[in-house]
């Protein structure tokens, strides 16, 4: 039976009689801080978990502390009974204001399994309390269903699922049995190298290779963006470097993400990529885009013109590439170019696919679908579907099959071995931004979370995604990518 969602983060609310198994479900699948019950508040308020006397104050405090959280977005799981009608409508309403969903799980427990567990305590419920909450099990399910909360009947089967990707575990489940292919590429945007530059870039190499990846790629800036670091933080020249990862870094797809038009001269560009495609013995890709940081270009003395200039560059640095790669020495003129000869040894010695970075709508995907092999487009799913819809569209005017098209995009993940692991790489990640929306712009999760999310991706045509981690100090943390890798290997 395929596994219950329940969307994270939300207001979840557990219902059933004690001895249900509430407590041991919500331990197994939240960190200890997303719970919040009642028997734990009484023994903070009170003199113990069974100090009655506490109970106002502990439920005073539970009310306290949910509403906080739900104000948050963070996940907030209420540990009581939940049999309490009025009380449910109250947290019913603080989820609703926080704009998250709410979920009743019940307990469905039998009454036998209940009474031994209950007997088996050092604190036993009073027998007739635990009737008097079994009677009231069947009542309380008609009433949260006319409540409004989403159901959960089944809750050995459910497990929270990220909001910022629904249907991954279903899609991480059907991938096991039904792999779908995808490639990963570790796109490499921060350089925490120390004292050793080189040492660094050889391991984070072979940990990519280690891991299963595809490859790696190398932002093409000449001052660390502010997405990413601080200005003064280093950001190495692309093409030296990759030529040095040809050395060390054995049977990986090399190339950048992307480099800028207005960087460098187009021959230059066909001349440095050609040269890493020979070097590498045909692993080279070549990703393009018109340039978006006026900081860099001022900074460095470049010229910065009007976005439909940059544009109109993407487009003659494409045609150039092709005819200084293409056969023989002789001249070329075509729609932008023309060149008295060309003259590019040695030439690739693979098919270069050239990958436009850029997702501009009007112009951008349309030079992809006439120009490129492929596109790099975002990552989220909402936004991937426009944007593909678009690009179908500019391929159909230009007479190409969409099919035709390398669909790539870049992912910038969190992803952590476990749940408390994830939940504190968000907190040393997150700067100004809150947890939850930190946590859902960079699709926080496990392994098992970003197979799915990837093979949602797979399953709309993308064939490679560009991992960039933003959490990357060395290889330990290239490394965790390897199931997710594996998965599609």
């Amino acid at each position: 039976m395929p596994a219950v969602t329940v969307p994270d983060p939300a207001l979840v609310v557990l219902v059933g009689p004690s001895g249900s198994g509430k407590s041991t479900w919500a331990a197994a699948r939240y960190r200890q801080s997303e719970i919040v019950g009642s028997d734990q508040l009484r023994g903070i308020v009170g003199s113990g978990e069974h100090d009655l006397d506490a109970s106002a104050d502990a439920f005073a405090l539970l009310d306290q502390i949910a509403a906080a959280r739900l104000r948050r977005g963070l996940n907030t799981v209420v540990d009581t009974l939940g049999l309490d009608a009025e009380r449910r409508r109250y947290h019913l309403g603080l989820a609703r204001r926080a704009g998250l969903p709410a979920v009743a799980v019940l307990f469905g427990t039998e009454a036998a399994e209940c009474r031994r567990r209950n007997r088996g305590r050092a604190r036993p419920v009073p027998a007739d309390v635990l009737d008097s909450q079994l009677r009231r099990m069947p009542d309380a399910a008609a009433e949260i269903a006319a409540e409004g909360w989403i159901m959960v009947s089944e809750a050995d089967d459910a497990a929270p699922e990220p909001s910022h990707t629904a249907g991954s575990q279903a899609a991480a489940a059907r991938q096991l049995s039904e792999p779908a292919e995808l490639s990963l590429i570790l796109q490499i945007s921060r350089f925490p190298w120390g004292s050793d530059p080189a040492a660094w870039l050889t391991a984070i190499g072979a940990a990519a290779a280690d891991a299963g990846m595809a490859g790696i790629a190398l932002m093409d800036h000449l001052i660390q963006i502010p997405q990413v670091g601080r200005a003064w933080e280093p950001i190495p020249e692309p093409w030296v470097t990759l030529g040095m990862l040809a050395g060390r870094s054995p049977g990986l797809q090399l190339g950048t993400l992307v480099s800028p038009v207005t960087f460098r001269a187009p021959g230059v560009i066909a001349k440095a990529i050609a040269t890493l495609d020979v070097l590498t013995g045909g692993r080279a890709f070549c990703g393009l885009g018109a340039g978006w940081w006026q900081r860099e270009h001022a900074a460095f003395g470049l010229p910065f013109p009007p976005v439909r200039q940059r544009l109109d560059q993407l487009e003659t640095a494409i045609e150039t590439l092709r005819a200084l790669w293409g056969r023989g020495t002789k001249a070329y003129a075509g729609e932008r170019v023309s060149l008295p000869e060309t003259t590019c040894y040695p030439r690739p010695v693979s098919a270069i696919p050239i990958i436009v970075g850029g997702s501009g709508e009007r112009r951008t995907l349309r030079i992809a679908a006439r120009l490129a092999d492929g596109c790099n487009l975002p990552a989220d799913l909402t936004a991937l579907d426009r944007k593909l819809a678009v690009l179908q569209s500019h391929c159909e005017q230009a007479g190409r099959d969409p099919a035709e098209m390398l669909l790539t995009v870049l992912d910038v993940p969190v992803l952590g071995d476990s749940r408390d692991h994830v939940a504190d790489l968000v907190e040393q990640l997150r700067g100004r931004l809150s947890a939850a929306v930190y946590a859902r712009q960079h699709h926080a999760g496990t392994a098992s979370d970003h197979i799915g999310r990837y093979r949602l991706l797979a399953q709309r045509g993308v064939r490679i995604v560009f991992v960039s981690l933003p959490n990357l100090n060395g290889p330990d943390d290239v490394l965790r990518l390897a199931p997710v890798a594996d998965a599609f290997g």
